[in-house]
């Protein structure tokens, strides 16, 4: 195959996976606000519990279709392992901090994961990130701040679970680019299977009574959540983590979308100033890793700049 061919279906491959990335950022939205709703009358184990039940609807079909080896013969169990404890402690740690905390003050933290996961990728996964990128990275998180300006309450226990979550889910996105040749139906079931085991023993003694609604809207968190991880992780086998993660910040847009759908809450001036910096840095870092894929095309790797 040339070289112009393998570099074209290299950049279809990018192209699909930043789709996947954005409507997952989507899911993963809509996942944040029904949470934050459903946590103010059920505590976090319940949630967890019921929603990794949710997700067994879209598993299950998933599962059926491939044999039952492809759960427990995987690469690298160390690491699979790893990626199943971040995984569950992003989840469980951003229950418990949107419980006290604003869903705006919690996505402040989780808005910085963009830039943990693109020194990780540069470090862990020898994707390398170019001055250009790294100032439009750290621009994009000074558009963050400039929407969203976090509480005062930088140092309580509930920021706390904020940040340790935000870098949870950060780890758990590098590790997905590790893991590429793993299945995305077992990356997500034992992601699903640790969540439900953790909900049971955060459970105990915290069980509330709930209606058929809330039922189906326990369940309907869980559906929404494997869909989106399902796109996320897809979405990091086909093009470089380092790129993929400033699209989280399309997060943002979503989250002032939903939360005048679902809490009636318009962004002000400063809001949309923030959100128009975040969504220009990720442009410009998509359009450097464009080119960067397009200069290894035709140059040795070693000489290649972000």
């Amino acid at each position: 195959m040339s070289k112009r061919a393998i570099s074209v279906l290299g950049g279809n491959a990018m192209l699909v996976g930043v789709l996947l990335m954005l409507l997952g950022d989507f899911m993963f939205s809509l996942n944040d606000a029904m949470g934050k709703w459903l946590v103010a009358s059920f505590s976090v184990g319940q949630v967890l519990v019921i929603r990794s039940l949710g997700a067994a609807f879209i598993l299950g079909p998933m599962l059926a279709r491939q044999p039952l080896s492809a759960l427990y013969v995987v690469e690298r169990p160390v690491l699979q392992v790893l990626r199943v404890i971040f995984a569950t402690g992003d989840l469980a740690l951003f229950y418990a901090a949107v419980i006290y905390l604003p869903l705006a003050d919690v996505m402040t933290f989780y808005m910085a994961g963009p830039i943990y996961v693109a020194a990780l990728s540069h470090f862990l996964l020898g994707e390398r990130i170019g001055w250009r990128r790294w100032l439009a990275v750290l621009l994009g998180f000074v558009g963050v701040v400039i929407a969203l300006r976090p509480s005062s309450e930088m140092l309580s226990w509930p920021s706390i679970f904020g940040l340790v979550g935000s870098f949870s889910f950060a780890l758990t996105l590098v590790l997905n680019r590790w893991l590429r040749a793993t299945p995305d139906a077992t990356l997500v079931t034992w992601q699903t299977v640790a969540g439900l085991i953790a909900g049971i023993f955060l459970s105990i003694g915290h069980w509330s009574p709930f209606s058929f609604g809330q039922l189906l809207a326990l369940l309907l968190l869980g559906i929404v959540a494997c869909i989106a991880h399902l796109l996320i992780t897809r979405s990091l086998k086909l093009a470089p983590a380092s790129v993929l993660a400033p699209l989280q910040y399309t997060l943002l847009i979503w989250a002032i979308v939903l939360g005048w759908i679902f809490f009636g809450d318009l962004p002000d001036a400063q809001t949309l100033v923030g959100a128009g910096v975040i969504v220009l840095a990720g442009l410009f870092i998509f359009h450097r890793g464009n080119l960067k894929q397009d200069a290894e095309a035709t140059v040795p790797l070693d000489s290649s700049h972000g």
